[in-house]
Protein backbone atom coordinates (compact mmCIF):
# COMPACT_ATOMS: atom_id res chain seq x y z
CA UNK A 1 0.00 0.00 0.00
CA UNK A 2 1.01 3.54 -1.09
CA UNK A 3 1.40 5.75 2.05
CA UNK A 4 1.05 9.71 1.32
CA UNK A 5 0.00 12.80 3.45
CA UNK A 6 -2.35 15.63 2.21
CA UNK A 7 -2.79 19.06 3.48
CA UNK A 8 -5.71 21.10 3.57
CA UNK A 9 -7.99 17.65 2.83
CA UNK A 10 -10.81 19.10 4.41
CA UNK A 11 -12.36 21.15 1.00
CA UNK A 12 -11.90 21.80 -2.42
CA UNK A 13 -9.09 20.43 -4.15
CA UNK A 14 -7.29 18.73 -1.04
CA UNK A 15 -10.78 17.04 -0.88
CA UNK A 16 -11.38 16.08 -3.91
CA UNK A 17 -7.63 14.60 -4.69
CA UNK A 18 -7.29 12.75 -1.43
CA UNK A 19 -10.64 11.02 -2.24
CA UNK A 20 -9.23 10.27 -5.61
CA UNK A 21 -5.98 8.79 -4.19
CA UNK A 22 -8.11 6.64 -1.27
CA UNK A 23 -10.07 5.55 -3.99
CA UNK A 24 -6.71 3.75 -5.80
CA UNK A 25 -5.88 2.33 -2.58
CA UNK A 26 -3.91 4.96 -1.11
CA UNK A 27 -3.78 5.19 2.70
CA UNK A 28 -3.54 8.77 2.93
CA UNK A 29 -3.03 11.10 6.16
CA UNK A 30 -5.23 13.95 6.19
CA UNK A 31 -4.77 17.60 8.05
CA UNK A 32 -6.60 20.79 8.11
CA UNK A 33 -7.34 23.73 10.18
CA UNK A 34 -11.16 23.00 10.72
CA UNK A 35 -11.24 19.68 12.61
CA UNK A 36 -14.91 19.50 12.43
CA UNK A 37 -14.79 19.95 8.82
CA UNK A 38 -12.05 17.03 8.47
CA UNK A 39 -14.19 14.89 10.59
CA UNK A 40 -17.02 15.82 8.26
CA UNK A 41 -15.59 14.41 4.88
CA UNK A 42 -13.87 12.20 6.37
CA UNK A 43 -15.83 10.25 9.25
CA UNK A 44 -13.84 8.78 12.28
CA UNK A 45 -10.99 6.41 10.63
CA UNK A 46 -7.82 5.84 12.83
CA UNK A 47 -6.57 8.74 14.84
CA UNK A 48 -3.64 8.27 12.93
CA UNK A 49 -5.23 9.40 9.53
CA UNK A 50 -7.08 12.24 10.33
CA UNK A 51 -5.41 14.74 12.06
CA UNK A 52 -6.73 18.77 12.45
CA UNK A 53 -3.84 21.21 13.05
CA UNK A 54 -2.03 24.06 11.73
CA UNK A 55 0.50 23.36 9.54
CA UNK A 56 2.49 26.21 11.36
CA UNK A 57 3.11 24.05 14.75
CA UNK A 58 5.68 22.24 14.52
CA UNK A 59 4.45 19.68 16.60
CA UNK A 60 1.10 19.13 14.03
CA UNK A 61 4.00 18.45 11.07
CA UNK A 62 5.30 16.35 13.08
CA UNK A 63 1.92 14.52 13.99
CA UNK A 64 1.74 14.26 10.04
CA UNK A 65 4.90 12.66 9.51
CA UNK A 66 4.77 10.05 12.07
CA UNK A 67 1.22 8.93 11.38
CA UNK A 68 2.58 8.67 7.92
CA UNK A 69 5.51 5.65 8.83
CA UNK A 70 8.47 5.20 8.09
CA UNK A 71 8.43 5.01 4.06
CA UNK A 72 6.39 7.85 3.00
CA UNK A 73 5.34 7.63 -1.49
CA UNK A 74 3.71 11.32 -1.67
CA UNK A 75 3.66 14.56 0.23
CA UNK A 76 0.87 17.09 -1.28
CA UNK A 77 1.62 20.43 0.24
CA UNK A 78 -1.64 21.95 -0.62
CA UNK A 79 -3.04 24.22 2.35
CA UNK A 80 -1.99 27.32 2.22
CA UNK A 81 -3.78 30.97 3.20
CA UNK A 82 -5.11 33.64 0.78
CA UNK A 83 -4.30 36.20 3.43
CA UNK A 84 -6.82 39.33 4.31
CA UNK A 85 -9.83 39.51 2.13
CA UNK A 86 -10.53 41.72 0.43
CA UNK A 87 -7.26 41.76 -1.25
CA UNK A 88 -5.27 44.62 -0.18
CA UNK A 89 -2.34 46.31 -1.97
CA UNK A 90 1.07 46.22 -1.50
CA UNK A 91 1.00 49.66 -0.29
CA UNK A 92 -1.13 48.70 2.53
CA UNK A 93 -0.62 45.29 2.50
CA UNK A 94 -0.60 44.80 6.86
CA UNK A 95 3.43 43.13 7.18
CA UNK A 96 2.37 41.08 10.44
CA UNK A 97 -0.65 39.45 8.19
CA UNK A 98 1.99 38.77 5.02
CA UNK A 99 4.40 37.17 7.69
CA UNK A 100 1.53 34.89 8.55
CA UNK A 101 0.99 34.31 4.89
CA UNK A 102 4.16 33.58 4.14
CA UNK A 103 4.80 31.37 7.31
CA UNK A 104 1.66 29.02 5.55
CA UNK A 105 2.75 29.18 1.94
CA UNK A 106 6.25 29.15 1.99
CA UNK A 107 7.92 27.89 5.39
CA UNK A 108 5.52 24.86 6.75
CA UNK A 109 5.41 23.27 2.90
CA UNK A 110 9.28 23.29 3.10
CA UNK A 111 9.45 22.21 7.11
CA UNK A 112 7.02 19.44 6.39
CA UNK A 113 9.62 18.02 3.59
CA UNK A 114 12.39 18.43 5.39
CA UNK A 115 10.98 16.41 8.48
CA UNK A 116 9.49 14.00 5.73
CA UNK A 117 12.94 13.55 3.68
CA UNK A 118 14.63 11.18 5.68
CA UNK A 119 11.42 8.67 4.56
CA UNK A 120 10.66 9.59 1.30
CA UNK A 121 10.52 6.23 -0.73
CA UNK A 122 13.66 6.42 -4.05
CA UNK A 123 11.14 8.05 -6.97
CA UNK A 124 8.80 9.36 -4.42
CA UNK A 125 6.61 12.57 -5.25
CA UNK A 126 6.61 15.89 -3.68
CA UNK A 127 3.62 17.96 -5.05
CA UNK A 128 3.66 21.77 -4.21
CA UNK A 129 0.11 23.31 -5.27
CA UNK A 130 1.03 27.04 -6.53
CA UNK A 131 -0.79 29.14 -8.78
CA UNK A 132 -0.72 31.37 -11.76
CA UNK A 133 -0.39 34.53 -9.07
CA UNK A 134 2.84 33.42 -9.33
CA UNK A 135 3.72 34.20 -12.45
CA UNK A 136 1.26 37.25 -13.03
CA UNK A 137 1.41 40.57 -12.02
CA UNK A 138 -2.24 40.95 -10.98
CA UNK A 139 -3.01 43.81 -8.70
CA UNK A 140 -3.83 43.35 -4.68
CA UNK A 141 -2.76 39.45 -5.26
CA UNK A 142 1.24 40.48 -4.44
CA UNK A 143 0.94 38.70 -0.89
CA UNK A 144 -0.40 35.46 -2.09
CA UNK A 145 1.29 35.78 -5.63
CA UNK A 146 4.85 36.24 -4.10
CA UNK A 147 4.34 33.55 -1.27
CA UNK A 148 3.64 31.45 -4.71
CA UNK A 149 6.86 32.34 -6.54
CA UNK A 150 9.07 31.77 -3.22
CA UNK A 151 7.48 28.01 -3.47
CA UNK A 152 8.09 28.01 -7.14
CA UNK A 153 11.62 28.84 -6.80
CA UNK A 154 11.87 26.36 -2.90
CA UNK A 155 10.24 23.44 -5.83
CA UNK A 156 12.25 23.66 -8.22
CA UNK A 157 15.76 23.64 -5.98
CA UNK A 158 14.27 20.91 -4.32
CA UNK A 159 14.36 19.23 -7.69
CA UNK A 160 17.74 19.79 -8.11
CA UNK A 161 18.95 18.77 -5.09
CA UNK A 162 17.30 15.51 -5.19
CA UNK A 163 17.15 13.83 -8.43
CA UNK A 164 16.16 10.74 -6.69
CA UNK A 165 12.71 12.32 -6.40
CA UNK A 166 9.84 13.74 -8.20
CA UNK A 167 9.31 17.18 -7.36
CA UNK A 168 6.44 19.31 -8.89
CA UNK A 169 5.15 22.88 -8.48
CA UNK A 170 1.80 22.53 -9.82
CA UNK A 171 -0.97 25.00 -10.89
CA UNK A 172 -4.15 24.05 -10.54
CA UNK A 173 -5.94 26.73 -12.83
CA UNK A 174 -9.25 28.40 -11.27
CA UNK A 175 -11.19 26.51 -9.19
CA UNK A 176 -14.61 27.27 -7.95
CA UNK A 177 -13.57 26.95 -4.25
CA UNK A 178 -14.02 29.03 -0.76
CA UNK A 179 -10.65 30.33 -1.16
CA UNK A 180 -11.12 31.70 -4.99
CA UNK A 181 -14.35 33.16 -3.55
CA UNK A 182 -12.53 34.67 -0.44
CA UNK A 183 -10.36 36.58 -3.30
CA UNK A 184 -13.55 37.75 -4.96
CA UNK A 185 -15.99 38.62 -2.43
CA UNK A 186 -19.74 38.90 -3.31
CA UNK A 187 -18.74 37.84 -7.13
CA UNK A 188 -20.18 35.22 -8.61
CA UNK A 189 -17.68 32.60 -9.34
CA UNK A 190 -19.93 29.84 -10.38
CA UNK A 191 -18.26 29.93 -13.76
CA UNK A 192 -15.16 28.27 -12.13
CA UNK A 193 -14.17 24.80 -12.82
CA UNK A 194 -15.16 22.61 -9.86
CA UNK A 195 -11.81 21.01 -8.31
CA UNK A 196 -12.29 17.76 -9.38
CA UNK A 197 -11.40 18.74 -12.94
CA UNK A 198 -7.88 18.98 -11.86
CA UNK A 199 -7.53 16.15 -10.38
CA UNK A 200 -6.37 13.88 -13.23
CA UNK A 201 -3.28 16.21 -13.92
CA UNK A 202 -2.48 15.74 -10.38
CA UNK A 203 -3.02 12.50 -10.79
CA UNK A 204 -0.50 12.07 -13.85
CA UNK A 205 2.56 13.62 -12.10
CA UNK A 206 1.76 11.49 -9.25
CA UNK A 207 1.34 8.37 -11.00
CA UNK A 208 4.24 9.07 -14.27
CA UNK A 209 7.77 9.37 -14.16
CA UNK A 210 7.84 13.42 -15.59
CA UNK A 211 10.77 15.53 -14.60
CA UNK A 212 10.79 17.62 -11.24
CA UNK A 213 9.40 21.17 -12.61
CA UNK A 214 6.32 23.32 -12.66
CA UNK A 215 2.97 22.45 -14.39
CA UNK A 216 -0.33 23.32 -15.38
CA UNK A 217 -2.25 20.31 -14.27
CA UNK A 218 -4.52 20.47 -17.53
CA UNK A 219 -1.69 20.35 -19.55
CA UNK A 220 -0.45 17.45 -18.03
CA UNK A 221 -4.00 15.55 -17.54
CA UNK A 222 -4.05 12.38 -19.75
CA UNK A 223 -0.33 12.37 -20.49
CA UNK A 224 1.49 9.57 -19.69
CA UNK A 225 5.67 9.62 -19.63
Amino acid sequence: MQIGIVTGASRGLGLALTHALVDRGWRIVVDARDGDALRREWGYPPHDVVIAGDLADPAHRRALVEAAGPQIDLVVNNASTLGPSPLPSLAEYPLDELRRVYEVNVLAPLALVQLALPRLATGACILNITSDAAVEPYETWGGYGSSKAALDQLTAILGAEHPGLRVYAVDPGDMRTQMQQDAFPGEDISDRPLPEESVPGLLELIDGTLPSGRYRARDVAGVRV
